[in-house]
């Protein structure tokens, strides 16, 4: 993913502007917290401590998410594409399957609709049985995540943009979801995971959750602070003034 980025900058940047830097730096530091949460001492320890497997849970479904869409990688794609090409892509975003999965209401669902399912049910443990259904639920888990960061802010083109109060509504129903079953997680840990697991892994979903909930939530209201600043100004520039 790092390398066919990189080289869709160079491309890039022969047509256009220069690609910005901190696009660049989100798109690594994203790469890097999904690899930390997939391989090496983290994802060995998941596989037998709650702790490690919430610590996990967060890089690749809440961080890594956030730091990839930050990166801009379709608008850079489109870049990267004769024009012809790139409308033809933004048509196909267009389209009502990838309106449905991006909406606010269904992103959310298969967010927090899949933590529910992972935690309340046997999945936790038959995941850790079954090396199969551990891929799916770590794949499930990324794409929930982006697909979730996307349909609340619009750093690329997106196929159906909803409104910021619409966006915010769902977004705090969400925030919800996942605050209550981290609450719940810390009363009844998944079957296997001692209590004492249980619980720092529920502080751990909640608290770390939150950090990066706050970014999401800063974003959305930037980004809704600057369309409506400039109505704002024209109003002020056109408010009447008498000469003293």
């Amino acid at each position: 993913m790092f390398v066919l980025y990189i080289i869709a900058i160079l491309l890039s940047n022969r047509k256009y502007r220069k690609w910005p830097t901190y696009r660049t730096v989100y798109w690594m530091m994203g790469v890097f917290a999904a690899i930390v949460a997939v391989a090496g001492p983290l994802a060995v320890k998941a596989h037998v401590y709650f702790t490690a497997h919430m610590l996990a849970h967060l890089f690749l479904g809440m961080l890594a998410p956030l730091l990839l869409a930050l990166g801009a990688p379709v608008t850079l794609f489109l870049r990267t594409i004769n024009v012809k090409r790139a409308r033809r892509i933004t048509k196909l975003l267009k389209r009502k399957p990838i309106r449905i999965v991006t909406d606010p209401i269904v992103a959310s669902t298969l967010n927090i609709g899949g933590l529910w399912l992972l935690y309340t049910t046997s999945l936790y443990t038959v995941m850790h049985e079954h090396i199969l259904i551990h891929i799916l639920v770590h794949v499930h888990l990324f794409l929930a995540g982006y697909l979730f960061t996307i349909s609340m802010i619009y750093i690329d083109p997106a196929a159906h943009r909803t409104s910021y109060l619409y966006r915010s509504v769902v977004f705090i129903l969400a925030l919800a979801g996942h605050g209550i079953l981290s609450k719940y997680i810390y009363v009844n840990p998944p079957e296997g995971v001692t209590e004492e697991q249980g619980e720092i892994g529920a502080m751990i979903m909640y608290y770390g959750g939150d950090l990066v909930d706050i970014i999401i939530i800063f974003m959305l209201c930037l980004q809704w602070y600057r369309e409506t600043r400039p109505r704002f100004s024209l109003e002020i520039n056109n408010f009447p003034t008498k000469n003293i």
